[in-house]
């Protein structure tokens, strides 16, 4: 909206659209903001799809499938189509934009990946921000960069769309183990040694899956996990705190309030790595514990604990 555009919103709650219409406020999720007034919002998602240049989809990466079979045939033939979603699906381990395709029968050249160290509030608070905008068509990167393009908020474009989708994906896994950490009371060397060998492993899987290295050493990759290990209101990072008090995942899940990712993404990932031959030991151990029943402790123990080896990025 400040870039210009007009903005309609999809709303599962009534009241909050009502809100948005009448008062120009979100208390539930933006408290204290008021919102320009060039943005609406209704329940109706067919009514909100109409006529729009530029689709925009945030919803958890888990939900995609099941709303998108419902919107597919509403949503305009020479729109864009933007994915703001960070994860694969369970089950399939497809990215967010290769389930668009197949749900919604959207060409690749219209669909883009939005990704970066993104702090919802803070850029609607209007704090400066940067994020990679990535579509295979450059045509349509560049058109949804000049779509969001602030005074605050600047948008690079690219056209490694795997690469920024599985850097966005994986940097939640990374964020868990980094939580964990932190909850067994380890420093700052243990956290830059996790994250810089986080990015490694992040970096490893993406090629083999055809992604460009360099997109692994820009925002959507080092930029967004260095933000999601070490930010305060990282909920990934959040989950790793508490599994390391020995708190269930169910427990944590049920009292987050918010989804967190990476606890889907681990999984698929430890599987997809495995056929493709990837070395991905930080997502292995992080997985052992999200669905093993292994403890924090004994996790950052046995990665301690590796074979030495050459280091390689």
């Amino acid at each position: 909206a400040d870039a210009g555009c007009d903005v309609s919103l999809w709303a599962r709650n009534g009241a909050i659209a009502d809100e948005i219409n009448s008062q120009h406020t979100n208390s539930v999720y933006c408290d204290n903001l008021t919102l320009p007034s060039s943005i609406t919002a209704s329940t109706d998602a067919h009514s909100v799809l109409a006529d729009s240049e530029l689709v925009v989809l945030a919803i958890p990466a888990q939900k995609l499938r099941e709303n998108l079979a419902g919107w597919q045939s509403a949503i305009p033939q020479d729109s864009v189509v933007a994915s703001l979603m960070k994860g694969v699906e369970l089950g399939t381990t497809q990215r967010m934009s290769e389930v668009i395709a197949e749900v919604a029968g959207v060409d690749f050249q219209r669909i883009a990946v939005v990704s970066g160290p993104n702090l919802a509030h803070e850029i609607a608070d209007r704090e400066p921000a940067a994020t990679t905008v990535a579509c295979i068509d450059e045509h349509s990167a560049r058109r949804l960069q000049d779509a969001c393009s602030t005074e605050y908020f600047r948008p690079y474009y690219t056209t490694d769309v795997i690469g920024v989708e599985i850097a966005g994906a994986l940097k939640n896994v990374i964020a868990l183990a980094n939580g964990m950490a932190v909850g067994l009371g380890y420093g700052e060397n243990s956290q830059a040694a996790l994250m810089t060998r986080g990015l490694a492993e992040m970096t490893r899987f993406g090629v083999a899956l055809g992604a460009q290295k360099d997109t692994f050493m820009g925002l959507a990759g080092a930029g967004d996990l260095i933000l999601t290990c070490t930010g305060q209101y990282s909920r990934n990072r959040e989950v790793g705190l508490q599994l390391a008090s020995g708190k269930p995942l169910q427990e944590i899940l049920e009292t987050l309030g918010h989804v967190a990712e990476g606890v889907y993404t681990a999984r698929e990932v430890v599987k997809r790595a495995q056929e493709l031959g990837v070395d991905m030991p930080i997502t292995h151990e992080v997985d052992q514990v999200l669905s093993h029943g292994k403890s924090a402790r004994d996790a950052v123990m046995d990665l301690l604990g590796r074979g030495q080896k050459q280091e390689a990025f």
